[in-house]
């Protein structure tokens, strides 16, 4: 057996691992899934690592092989809870992004809305006013890069958010400018401009949803 062929047998069995450890326990981060999961096989050279792509891939067949029955049901409970908290918020341009929207949420998944306002404090006050509990906090996301233009080049921004305990899960909203409503952030597993959807993009998956 080659070396180069041991090596992708590897990273396909911590891609696994690593699937089954964010399906099973609500693991996030595919970086901390990875190196947890070629820890526990005894793997140490970063070479045989899994992209984050590949274990998005594993996570889907995952899903497909054990969760068939129970994973859609649930991803549509989780879409009409974002609905419904994006009409509670429409006035901060509420998109749906992040796994509830691709398809790969399960059990432990966050729902990852993304607000445009002219200031999180807007939010805030909004929050307060409804007398809806909420986690304070930031996330730092990948963005191109705003001052050079340039769709190939990413830069970090980090953005408020607050975090709602939702019927089915925890639901966060990430609140940018908005402005930044031009700029696509990158999507974690492929690094590419990660889809998003206003509500009206969201009914309409939910009406496709309920015919298949």
């Amino acid at each position: 057996m080659s070396k180069e062929f041991r090596a992708l047998q590897l990273r396909q069995v911590i891609a696994q691992a690593a699937a089954r450890m964010m399906v099973e326990d609500g693991v996030a981060d595919f970086a901390y899934a990875k190196k947890k999961a070629g820890r526990q096989l005894g793997v140490t050279d970063a070479f045989c690592l899994p992209s984050n792509s590949e274990i998005e891939d594993e996570i889907r067949l995952y899903q497909a092989l054990y969760l068939s029955e129970e994973q859609p049901g649930l991803l549509r409970e989780l879409r009409e809870d974002a609905l419904k908290v994006m009409q509670l918020f429409e006035r901060f341009n509420p998109h749906l992004t992040g796994p509830v929207l691709d398809g790969t949420a399960g059990q432990y998944s966050e729902t990852h809305i993304h607000l445009f306002a002219d200031s999180a404090k807007d939010v805030e006050i909004f929050l307060l006013n409804q007398q809806i509990p909420y986690q304070s906090g930031d996330k730092s996301f990948r963005v191109r890069d705003r001052r050079a233009n340039d769709k190939k080049n990413a830069e970090r921004l980090k953005v408020p958010t607050f975090t709602l305990e939702g019927p089915h899960g925890a639901i966060k909203l990430s609140v940018f400018e908005y402005d930044d409503m031009r700029f696509a952030t990158k999507h974690p597993a492929n690094g590419q401009s990660a889809d998003r959807v206003d509500m009206q993009g969201l009914q309409a998956l939910l009406a496709i949803s309920a015919t298949t």
